[in-house]
């Protein structure tokens, strides 16, 4: 399926006031539809015929039939003055300059309906979808680490790392696995999203970070790929000095396998598991070697590490004698070695022995009581103070919120050890307080 039409055949804006987009083709056929992908399919289809349109119909004055209408011209007279709806803006000159329906986020974060343009097969059981706005307007930036929502039904979110071009604003790309034991995300993707289907996103944001450094070494185990993707291509744009160590199940599992090798050579050892065994961590991460002297903002060396459980305990125990926080990793599922901490000793109070605390809210001016039964978040929520969360382990950081003034009992798979320690912040759908009152920025 290609991409939305151009500017060149249309003209698109919002309709002030409305929930309406409305679409002026050059022959001067207009529709308006509240549903942008409504619009966008019949721009798509309406080229190849004009005759038997629903909507505000045909516009006098054109002067040829659009299919002789030489490609990237405007006559002038094909769009009388007076055929502009009443009380609109003057059309864009092309349609990424488009304003997005208002966002539901929370913070303003992006919140839209975008069209599934393209779908490709990466690998076995894993697929690559395209997205793209329904009006053509670019899309929200982007840096390599960072994931959106694909909210696919009322209690069905997901989160998918971009693994395309972040410099390409006009498109974003997912790689999807199907998992048989999942809880229903990967299925519905594959079932369910075909191309020209709509889907609902948010985002992105961004708790895998690529930091700046003198050489990255990365990791990889299956779909754990996608966010390496294009950090691999930014630390080879910036002259860095970087190697990935690539494990999966077999070589036809491998997603973009092929296209890593053939674009780095022996930067990218690729180790499928049916011809080679289990990744040697012990070798890659032997020791640092430094090259120049760590600095505050630019470390030596980086390891940067996404799969599954067992291949990020290994990691994170062969970097144990590496400097704090060389080692930054991405998690599928909730840490399962992160024990609930014991409340401090001067925490008497019968009410804290009994897990409850009074939660502040700041800037809401509430004071609630979280009960041991109950998360911060869904207090929070029946309160009635709107928190945008989706995954509700602890693993995607979307609930993240700063804390003012109290002690955390950190539960989550997200903060490193350091930012566990500086506290600053919590994921509040399954931390804690550890004393008797926590004051939160909502």
């Amino acid at each position: 399926m290609s991409g939305p039409p151009t500017a060149e055949v249309y003209r698109v804006d919002w309709l002030p006031g409305t929930d309406l987009l409305h679409g002026v083709c050059h022959c001067g056929a207009e529709r308006s539809a509240e549903d942008p992908v409504e619009l966008w399919k019949w721009m798509l289809a309406h080229p190849t015929g004009h005759d038997g349109l629903t909507g505000h119909g045909h516009s006098a004055g054109r002067t040829q039939p659009a299919d002789t209408q030489p490609a990237g011209t405007r006559p002038a007279d094909t769009q009388p003055a007076n055929t502009q709806p009443a009380g609109t803006r003057p059309a864009q000159t092309h349609p990424a300059t488009l304003p997005s329906r208002p966002s539901t986020g929370q913070e303003g974060e992006f919140t839209d309906t975008l069209v599934v343009t393209g779908r490709a097969d990466a690998a076995t059981d894993v697929v690559i979808l395209t997205l793209r706005h329904p009006t053509g307007r670019e899309l929200p930036a982007w840096q390599p680490g960072a994931h959106i929502d694909l909210l696919l039904g009322e209690s069905l979110t997901r989160q998918y790392s971009l693994c395309g071009d972040p410099a390409d604003r006009a498109r974003w790309q997912i790689a999807v696995q199907r998992a048989p034991d999942g809880r229903g995300g990967s299925a519905y993707v594959h079932e369910a999203l075909a191309e020209g289907t709509a889907v609902q996103v948010r985002g992105p944001r961004n708790r895998f970070a690529l930091r700046p450094a003198a050489r990255y070494l990365f990791i990889a185990g299956g779909i754990g790929i996608t966010p390496l993707v294009p950090m691999t291509a930014a630390a080879e744009a910036a002259g860095a000095d970087w190697a990935l160590l690539y494990g999966g199940r077999t070589r036809a599992s491998m997603a973009f396998a092929g296209q890593l090798a053939d674009r780095y050579g022996p930067k990218v050892r690729l180790v499928p598991q049916d011809e080679s065994g289990l990744l040697d961590l012990a070798s890659f991460l032997a020791a640092p070697t430094p090259e120049a002297p760590d600095t505050p903002d630019t470390p030596d060396t980086l390891v940067y590490c996404c799969g599954p459980e067992p291949l990020l305990r290994a990691a994170e125990e062969r970097c144990r004698a590496w400097p704090s926080g060389s080692l930054r990793t991405e998690r599928f599922q909730p840490r399962t070695d992160i024990a609930a901490p014991a409340a401090p000793e001067t925490a008497d109070d019968p009410q804290t022995k009994a897990g409850s605390f009074e939660l502040v809210l700041a800037r809401s001016g509430l004071t609630l009581t979280v009960p041991p039964e109950r998360s911060v978040l869904r207090t929070v929520e029946a309160a009635g103070v709107s928190v945008l969360y989706s995954c509700g382990e602890g693993t995607c950081g979307t609930c993240e919120t700063d804390v003012v003034e109290g002690e955390v009992d950190h539960r989550d798979s997200v903060l490193t050890d350091e930012e566990r320690e500086l506290s600053e912040s919590m994921m509040i759908c399954v931390s804690r307080c550890r004393g008797r009152r926590l004051v939160l920025d909502l």
